[in-house]
C-alpha cells in the first residue's frame, strides 16, 4: 500500500467538527512527513453534498455505494442525523461491507449508532457522546456502552465520545501508525493538548455541572476552586458567607445536587487527577496541593472516584508526555 487510505462517511446533519477533526489532523500529519501519507476522502450516499447540522454544506469526494477496498481506516461521523442514518438500511449495509474491507474502523460521537446498527459493535465495549449513551445502550443491548472515556479501542474498532474527542482518537491512530514523535508534532501544530488518553473522562468537575444559580453557591464554588489546600469544611464555608452550614447545604443540594462536602471532595480529586496526568509532582505534593492531608486520604478518594490508586492512574496516563514539575 503506497498510502493510508481513509474513508470518512458523512450524511445529512453530520457534525462538521467530527469530520474536520479527522481530516485536518491527518492532513497535518501529511504536512509533517507522514510516510506513507494519508489519503483522506469524504464519502456520502449518492456522492451528494451534505448539509451539516451547523447548516454548512460539504461536497463529497466519493460515492459511498461505489467505494471499494482495501481501506486503511473507515470512519463514520456523528451528528444529529445519526438516527436517520442508522435507520437507512442501504447506508448501514455499505458501512458493514466497507468494514470488512478495512484494516480498522472508527466512529465519532453518535456515529456509534451507525456502527451498532451494522452489528460492528456487538459484544464490544464502545463509547459515544455522554448525552446519547443511555439511548445507545437501550437500543443495542448487545453493545457494552461505557459513557465515561473520550475514546475506546476494542480490537480493530474504535469509538470516540464526541466532537473534539475525534481529534484525540485521530492523534492516537497517527501515533500507532507513525510513532509518538509525529503525533506530538501534529498536536503542536494544531495547538491542542498533547493527546488526552482514551480513558480520560468525557466530563470533569469543572465542565460537567451547570453554573450555580444562587450567588452564594457561585461564590463558594469559586472559592473552593481557588483554595483547594485551605480549610473547606462546610462550617468554615458557611462562616465565610455568614450563613449556617445547614442553609449552605440546602442551597448546594438544590443548585448542584451535592452537599458542600461532596463538592469539595470531588473537586479536589479532579484537580489531583489533572496534576497527576500533567506534572511530575510527587504524589505527596499533589495530595498537599489539593487539600488532602495525607497520601492515604488521596488514595482513598481516588479509589472511591476512579476505582484505582493515584500511582496507577498516573501510570495509565504515562503515554501522554511533556509533563513538567510546574
Amino acid at each position: 500500500m503506497t498510502d493510508r487510505r481513509v474513508v470518512v462517511v458523512g450524511y445529512d446533519a453530520a457534525e462538521l467538527l467530527d469530520i474536520a477533526c479527522v481530516t485536518s489532523t491527518f492532513a497535518g500529519a501529511n504536512r509533517l512527513g507522514a510516510d506513507p501519507p494519508y489519503q483522506v476522502r469524504l464519502a456520502t450516499p449518492g456522492g451528494r453534498p451534505i448539509t451539516c447540522d451547523s447548516g454548512l454544506v460539504l461536497a463529497a469526494q466519493e460515492t459511498l455505494e461505489r467505494v471499494r477496498g482495501p481501506i486503511d481506516t473507515l470512519v463514520v461521523s456523528g451528528g444529529t442525523g445519526h438516527e436517520c442514518s442508522a435507520a437507512d438500511e442501504r447506508l448501514v449495509g455499505h458501512v458493514r461491507r466497507l468494514a470488512r474491507e478495512s484494516r480498522r474502523v472508527a466512529s465519532l460521537c453518535t456515529g456509534a449508532t451507525v456502527l451498532a446498527a451494522a452489528g460492528l459493535l456487538d459484544g464490544r465495549r464502545a463509547t459515544t457522546h455522554w448525552h446519547y449513551a443511555a439511548r445507545l445502550a437501550a437500543q443495542f443491548p448487545q453493545v457494552v456502552v461505557d459513557p465515561a472515556p473520550i475514546f475506546i479501542r476494542d480490537g480493530v474498532v474504535a469509538t470516540a465520545a464526541g466532537v473534539t474527542s475525534a481529534l484525540d482518537l485521530t492523534l492516537s491512530l497517527i501515533e500507532e501508525d507513525h510513532g509518538a514523535e509525529l503525533a506530538r508534532w501534529v498536536a503542536r501544530v494544531l495547538v491542542t493538548y498533547l493527546q488526552r488518553p482514551g480513558n480520560q473522562a468525557q466530563m470533569s468537575m469543572f465542565t460537567a455541572a451547570p453554573a450555580p444559580r444562587t450567588s452564594l453557591v457561585r461564590s463558594t464554588v469559586d472559592h473552593v476552586a481557588g483554595n483547594l489546600d485551605a480549610d473547606l469544611t462546610t462550617n468554615t464555608l458557611g462562616r465565610r458567607l455568614s450563613v449556617s452550614a445547614r442553609h449552605l447545604t440546602r442551597l448546594f443540594v438544590t443548585d448542584i445536587g451535592q452537599t458542600p462536602g461532596q463538592f469539595v471532595r470531588a473537586t479536589r480529586v479532579a484537580a489531583a487527577a489533572q496534576l497527576l496526568s500533567s506534572t511530575t509532582l510527587p504524589v505527596a505534593a499533589v495530595a498537599k496541593r489539593c487539600g488532602f492531608g495525607t497520601t492515604e486520604s488521596l488514595r482513598q478518594a481516588f479509589a472511591d472516584h476512579y476505582g484505582t490508586s493515584p500511582t496507577r492512574y498516573r501510570a495509565s496516563m504515562s503515554r501522554t508526555s511533556g509533563r513538567s514539575g510546574a
